[in-house]
């Protein structure tokens, strides 16, 4: 039998609420079958999913807000070191890691280009711990989780191309396989009043603003004016301003073609997405967006803006569609109209549901265990000086 391996991974928060804490559970918990490997969590929160994976508790401090991040990479070394591990794979800043999966922008450009703001202390104490790691010998592999991450921290970071391998989410499949479309149709449609013959418009967000429900509500006010006689309903699942929301829909004169279902629960979620037709995130910004591997896992065709890392897996006018930053309302309607068509739309969901196939949970595993191996093999670069 080969020898086990013992991996460390790092987040503040496994499996709870977000994409990155998903992210790390889901490719965790896999990589954990393998008997090769020896799987610790070091987090200040978890959610236990498997016993092949051990936890480790790391303090936080929260006040002041500054010290968040260093105390978090301060204090995750320091649980580290009691052991000695072949790999440290960081999905947040730390001090020192072999691996870091980028969830993120640097954060310094999240700040100016995204948020806008003023750099505060604690933005400052993040891009310090940020560019210790990236700037670390010990740091050999980065794997952002899109193209437009990796060229983000290209930009920002002199960092060699070659140690930059882009390895998306993945999706479960088996999560949508588990349900009858057509029963999931009927049932979720009668509960929101929708009618079996409308054409849902699917929108999930926990951030309306970020993830642009005015840009696509402007698309189907539009829309709504040009094609009078389609029957087109929004179905806005999640949380946002809610009041501020159905008051702008009244303005734009399609208050009633909007449903605001609230929070879902995960497992009642996949039942929403086979009920749907077309799914939208035409978000201001996203550094993948797991929502759209989703929807095509469900078979719908996907209209994403080109601010969604997710776009490296949509071919335009074959799975989905790509609204570029300048595309106004009536142009995003237009791509919305086309898939009016049922035979166009059931083609193009076929299409996403092959590239969801060709994404699942068990292909990112092995990609990351590839990256592993490569690591741990005797002609890498850290041969020789593995341990904390």
């Amino acid at each position: 039998m080969p020898d086990m391996h013992k991996i460390a991974v790092i987040i503040p928060k496994y499996g709870l609420v977000g994409g990155a804490e998903r992210f790390v559970q889901e490719l965790t918990e896999r990589i954990a079958r393998n008997p090769r490997y020896d799987i610790h969590v070091f987090a200040n929160r978890w959610r236990v999913n498997s016993e092949r994976v051990t936890f480790h508790k790391v303090p936080l401090i929260t006040f002041p807000r500054f010290l968040t991040t260093i105390s978090f990479a301060f204090f995750a070394g320091r649980e580290m070191a009691k052991m000695k591990f072949d790999l440290i794979h960081a999905h947040d800043r730390v001090f020192h890691a072999d691996i870091f999966t980028m969830h993120c922008t640097p954060h310094r450009m999240w700040v100016r280009d995204v948020r806008k703001k003023a750099m505060s202390l604690f933005d400052y104490g993040t891009s310090w711990v940020e560019r210790k790691l990236i700037s670390s010998s010990r740091c050999t592999m980065f794997l952002p989780v899109s193209n437009m991450t990796r060229e983000m921290f290209l930009e920002e970071y002199r960092l060699d191309p070659y140690q930059i391998q882009v390895i998306h989410p993945g999706v479960d499949i088996e999560k949508f396989a588990a349900f009858d479309r057509q029963l999931c149709r009927y049932e979720i449609r009668e509960h929101f009043g929708i009618d079996p013959m409308d054409t849902v418009i699917l929108f999930v967000s926990m951030n309306f603003e970020i993830k642009g429900l005015e840009r696509l509500m402007g698309a189907l006010a539009r829309l709504k004016t040009a094609n009078r006689s389609d029957k087109v309903k929004l179905l806005v699942v999640g949380k946002g301003d809610g009041k501020k929301y159905t008051r702008l829909a009244k303005e734009m004169g399609i208050g009633e073609d909007i449903i605001f279902a609230g929070l879902i629960e995960k497992e009642k979620l996949a039942q929403i997405y086979l009920a749907s037709d077309i799914y939208t995130m035409l978000s201001k910004f996203d550094t993948f967006g797991m929502a759209v591997l989703e929807a095509m896992a469900a078979s719908l065709p996907v209209i994403v803006s080109s601010k969604v890392g997710a776009k490296d897996l949509v071919r335009h006018g074959d799975n989905g569609f790509i609204v570029e930053e300048e595309m106004g309302a009536d142009e995003i309607a237009g791509l919305i109209s086309l898939l009016l068509d049922g035979k166009l739309r059931i083609r193009m969901g076929q299409e996403a549901y092959q590239t969801a196939l060709a994404n699942t949970w068990e292909v990112v595993a092995k990609n990351v265990e590839m990256v592993y191996e490569h690591l741990l093999s005797s002609s890498s670069p850290l041969s020789g000086r593995r341990g904390t």
